[in-house]
């Protein structure tokens, strides 16, 4: 399946391509990631659970960054395998100022096997639609806890 799109980040192109190259960032932001840790250059070992229909299953995979193109672009490589089956994902995120922020577009490709593509194939559409909105959002969410904490130690630092 062919999935594209974009969201605006309300933060510079530079912090933009900053924070979806950040371990910790990613891993709070992914739905369903339990934990993400480096394991080589560009390289982690993933563990997320996968709900998809009424079939749901607990994943191990890696997450792989590539093609970095320093602030401008990188590939994103997702797979993992469970009990319920397996995913890949392999996406190309451009980044480009926007008014407000950046612009971050996405396109690539999703596939699943097993199980869960056997219960879930006619709703792998609008789940990847959800998750990629949900992660958008969490990383939106991320970015305004990170400018509240630096707004909250300026104004603490000026009125102390």
């Amino acid at each position: 399946m062919r999935i594209a799109g974009s969201h605006i980040l309300p933060v510079s192109q530079e912090r933009a391509y900053a924070l979806l190259q950040d371990p910790a960032v990613l891993g709070k932001s992914m739905p369903g990631c339990d934990s993400l840790e480096q394991i080589g250059d560009a390289q982690y070992r993933m563990k997320m659970k996968m709900v998809l229909a009424s079939v749901s299953g607990l994943f191990d995979g890696t997450v792989s960054i590539a093609d970095k193109s320093p602030t401008s672009s990188f590939r994103l490589i997702v797979e993992g395998t469970g009990k319920i089956g397996f995913m890949k994902g392999d996406g190309l995120l451009s980044l480009v100022p926007a008014d407000g922020g950046t612009n971050v577009q996405y396109e690539g490709s999703v596939e699943i096997g097993g199980t869960i593509a056997a219960v879930g194939q006619r709703l792998l559409d609008t789940t990847s639609k959800m998750i990629i909105k949900r992660f958008f959002d969490k990383l939106t969410a991320e970015v305004a806890a990170e400018n509240s904490t630096i707004s909250g130690t300026k104004s603490g630092t000026v009125t102390s």
